[in-house]
């Protein structure tokens, strides 16, 4: 890399960039980076100039390209008006590109970069929000302990919605309520899709087996716990996501954790307060956006794709910039886009997924009283697993809080674009979010990997190692049916997609949110060159970045939840009142 450290990361050689784009002729100015003067330059709009960073720092990754020169910018109009094209362009010359240089030379040393830089980040957000609140044995990070108490809290708040109400949210989920005059872009229905589509992934797959490895078959039952608390946090942010949204004047809507702080708190006369915890939010969940959301799926599901298909063990830069392109396809288009992908998606995917696990567990059917048995057992009493019961009990929410985002403020950002009449009628579907995702299907993928024996196998200590969950729980299905771990490569594969395409959109609202409609070409830009640089990128850093960003957003979230229960409190209260009434039994009710 030559000298000038963060230069040099986004410059390239000039020549090379210009031969692989197939730039049109530069004319010569003078501009002035780092103190030294470069020719060649040319100036455009930020976006376009955000773009071709990316085009070189993808450069950079395959062909090793260094010295001290140019930033490379095009005369947009001349070259692409569509800023889109461009930006799948900058994917595919890189592709090209790197095919020809000999066997991606520096990606050795771009790895050892890249988890250096996620391990600093890593550091800082630990010290920040993760230190201990329990003395003596057992650690109990304080943002966990944080989510136990706000669910519990809104639990018992909204006096138990996530049983009262599960039949009537059916209702609406299957469109008995639907009202085409309501305002929003999306039905419920889709926005349940899409929000499912970023929770229903690699949690319920890498993260389940992860739970299991680290904190034993006991962590199951806390995540289901967890899973059910989660579900009146889900409800309660939701409906203040639908409360506090804002329709802009181009018809798109901006909504989400980032809106009730900065506008709940304002009526309160803590205007100020709330943009604070408004903009942390937002660069909390960009972090999350591009770590759990982006480069932990591409990690994990690369993993277990890998088994399946050698080629992309050599060249997993190769497997990057395939699902750059695929991801990029979909989210150029918004969130009408990505709901109806999602759509089409989600219920394919959890049907296969569902299908494959239900064949082990019933193929196995008497050793399931056994690993219920462990389940329970090993929650309360867990076998060689670091810091007892608080290790077991921290596994199972770590986990459940990734796989369902409930009290995260995450999904709120997709529930807030629905056509609903009341937004308690959206926080209701929303119940069904951590209850399929967390209760039904994580504890299927617990009740296989217990079954089959997996994640206490010797054969596996380097999976295990190395926390590559999707890889052992595709080992748990090979040990069934040979063929099995191909079943679960298309199911990861598809679960990472569902889950990267969602959550793109909430990086998407949180960048606007803070800097505008005008950039949000940036961040899109910006998350498919993260799609690529996770495949050449550890695990291990990737689950800790992960787990890290995802869990701060909580803090800033139930700051919100704790204030604003009161107002969804009254809300679903006068909703209950008139579902009793029969009021809703009138057509457009």
């Amino acid at each position: 890399m030559a000298s000038g450290g963060w230069r040099a990361i986004l410059l390239v050689n000039q020549k090379r960039a210009c031969e692989a784009a197939a730039c049109p002729p530069l004319t010569n100015t003078t501009s002035h980076l780092g103190g030294s003067n470069h020719q060649n330059d040319y100036t455009v709009d930020f976006s376009r100039l955000t773009v071709m960073i990316a085009f070189q720092l993808l450069c950079q990754t395959l062909s090793g390209s260094g010295g001290d020169v140019t930033v490379l910018t095009f005369p947009a109009r001349k070259y692409l008006a569509c800023p889109t094209r461009l930006a799948l362009l900058a994917l595919i010359a890189a592709t090209f590109l790197g095919a020809s240089t000999p066997a991606l030379a520096q990606e050795a040393a771009s790895k050892t970069f890249l988890d250096l830089t996620f391990g600093t980040v890593n550091s800082y957000l630990a010290a920040v929000l993760f230190f201990d609140v329990i003395p003596g044995k057992g650690e109990m990070p304080f943002i966990v302990a944080w989510l136990i108490i706000g669910a519990l809290f809104l639990t018992l708040r909204m006096g138990f919605v996530n049983l009262r109400f599960m039949r009537h949210a059916f209702q609406i989920l299957t469109g008995k309520y639907n009202n085409k005059e309501a305002p929003g872009e999306v039905t419920p229905f889709q926005a349940l899709s899409t929000a499912l589509s970023a929770t229903v992934g690699l949690g319920n797959i890498a993260g389940v087996a992860i739970a299991i490895m680290i904190g034993g078959p006991g962590a199951t039952f806390w995540m289901i716990i967890a899973g059910f608390l989660g579900m009146s946090s889900k409800f309660t942010e939701v409906t203040l996501a639908q409360m506090y949204r804002e329709i802009r004047p181009d018809g798109r809507i901006m909504g989400g954790a980032m809106e009730y702080l900065s506008r709940g708190f304002a009526e309160r006369g803590m205007a100020g307060l709330g943009m604070v915890l408004a903009s942390l939010f937002a660069v909390l969940t960009i972090l999350a956006c591009l770590g759990g959301g982006n480069a932990f799926q591409v990690s994990q599901a690369m993993g277990a794709v890998q088994g399946e298909i050698p080629f992309f063990k050599d060249y997993p830069i190769v497997f990057g910039l395939i699902m750059a392109f695929l991801v990029g396809i979909v989210i150029i288009g918004g969130i009408r886009r990505i709901a109806h992908t999602a759509e089409a998606i989600v219920p394919l995917m959890v049907f296969i997924y569902l299908s494959a696990s239900l064949w082990i567990i019933i193929s196995h059917i008497d050793l399931v009283p056994m690993a219920l048995t462990k389940i329970v057992v090993e929650a309360f009493s867990p076998v060689a697993v670091t810091g007892g019961i608080i290790g077991v009990i921290v596994q199972g929410f770590k986990r459940a809080a990734f796989s369902s985002e409930a009290g995260i403020g995450s999904a709120a950002i997709a529930h807030s674009a629905a056509q609903v009449k009341y937004p308690v009628r959206q926080g209701l579907v929303a119940l069904y979010e951590p209850f399929i995702d967390t209760i039904v299907i994580c504890t299927m993928t617990a009740l296989v990997i217990i079954i089959t024996g997996v994640y206490n196998a010797p054969e596996h200590a380097a999976l295990i190692e190395a926390k590559k969950g999707a890889a052992l729980t595709a080992q748990a299905f090979g040990s069934v049916i040979s063929w099995f771990p191909i079943i679960l490569s298309i199911s990861v594969v598809l679960f990472a997609y569902s889950t990267m395409i969602a959550w793109s959109y909430y990086g998407e609202r949180c960048w606007t949110f803070l800097f505008g409609e005008k950039f949000s070409l940036i961040f899109k830009v910006m998350f498919l060159v993260f799609v690529v640089l996770a495949s050449v990128t550890s695990p291990a850093a990737l689950l800790d970045f992960a787990d890290l960003a995802l869990l701060s957003m909580a803090f800033p979230n139930f700051i919100a939840l704790y204030l604003l229960s009161g107002k969804v409190k009254a809300a679903l209260d006068d909703y209950t009142a008139k579902l009793k009434a029969g009021e809703f039994d009138q057509p457009g009710s």
